[in-house]
């Protein structure tokens, strides 16, 4: 579960303080700096996967920095991988700085002191999310890591943009996790943060054999989901584009519980589903909806769909379509009597 926290409570003079102290309690003690204390604004959320930490941020323009004796007062000997979601950052270290980046990532080693500056989007704000475990963790070694602190990690393309997706959907859906999952999705990360790191200095062969597998099965479902539309995505295809066998490909995917074909035909339903649900696409015909998916015949998809989710793609389309009218207009009973207001409440997600 999250650990929510919220400059909302805090009284606007105080609040660059308690910013400091919470960056200090859950990454690494900085100290922190605004041109506009008094219109300073920050959120944060934190989540435990079981030995590594994922953490959100949202904050306005600061600087910051962690100097020597900020070293030798605490240090909890960890590498932080952070991922600009909004707005621009910059950090140096270890004579390196990154520049000026946005939808990129950044590692930095806390045993070591560092400088960034944060630059906001639009809306005032910049969101970032941070990703913590011990250095003994990390797949790489030595000196190998020391060249990549404060060097910009691309989040647009290859292994970086799997890792980006893959913190950015941690953020998302971890929380709605087991324990036990929690720490299968930490071991995951740090896999790709390996596999990502390694392929930057072109190193794969340092990796362990887990972790190779770890980063294949990534590529492989990127790979899939980008392809989705075209009907020519078969196994065997997948296989090809990969450099392996079709037995290979079919035995790292028995763990998962489905085959690559099972998984081909979920994630295509997926896409149509949402599609189907869509007010804006309602003119679309349902034929024409999973042709742009891959099925190119209406009697498979409408069989296929019915076996996923009990209705046929029309009934989906018609139910979603009647409780898509009924949230505009609550008199009609879905969300409750006109005026009520909606329980529970709950915290807006990490972005």
């Amino acid at each position: 579960m999250w650990s929510r926290l919220s400059a909302a409570a805090v009284p606007a003079a105080e609040r660059m303080d308690w910013f400091a102290d919470l960056v200090s309690s859950q990454l690494v003690t900085t100290a922190i700096r605004s041109e506009s204390p008094g219109s300073f604004w920050a959120e944060a959320g934190v989540l435990d996967l079981g030995g590594v930490q994922v953490s959100t941020f949202e904050f306005s323009a600061l600087h910051s920095s962690r100097t020597a004796a900020h070293v030798r007062r605490s240090d909890p000997e960890q590498y932080q991988l952070g991922l600009v979601t909004h707005g621009s950052m910059s950090l140096a270290q270890n004579r390196s700085d990154s520049g000026m980046f946005s939808g990129d990532m950044v590692l930095w080693d806390t045993s070591r002191p560092m400088w960034s500056d944060a630059l906001p989007g639009a809306d005032g704000l910049i969101r970032a999310v941070t990703l913590s475990f011990p250095k003994a963790a990390m797949p790489l070694r030595g000196a190998r890591v020391e060249r990549l602190l404060a060097q910009r990690v691309p989040g647009g393309y290859g292994m970086g943009a799997i890792l980006a997706q893959y913190l950015r959907s941690l953020t998302a859906h971890a929380p709605d996790c087991g324990p036990t999952e929690l720490e299968g999705l930490g071991a995951v990360a740090l896999d790709l943060v390996g596999s990502c790191l390694a392929a930057r200095l072109g190193a794969e062969g340092a990796l362990t054999a887990e972790a190779r597998e770890t980063a294949l099965l990534a590529r492989i479902d990127a790979f899939v989901d980008h392809n989705l539309g075209d009907p020519g995505l078969t196994p065997a295809a997948v296989a090809a584009r990969h450099g392996i066998s079709l037995r290979r490909l079919q035995l790292l995917f028995r763990g998962r519980g489905e085959s690559p074909a099972a998984r081909i035909r979920r994630r295509r339903l997926e896409r149509c589903r949402t599609e189907l649900a869509d007010p804006v696409l309602l003119g679309r015909p349902v034929h024409e909806v999973a042709g742009r998916w891959g099925f190119t015949n209406p009697s498979v998809f409408s069989r296929a769909f019915r076996d996923a989710y009990g209705v046929s793609p029309t009934e989906y389309r018609q139910e979603a379509a009647r409780k898509g009218s009924a949230r505009q207009d609550p008199a009609r009973g879905i969300s409750g009597a006109r005026g009520a207001r909606p329980s529970g409440g709950s915290p807006r997600p990490p972005r």
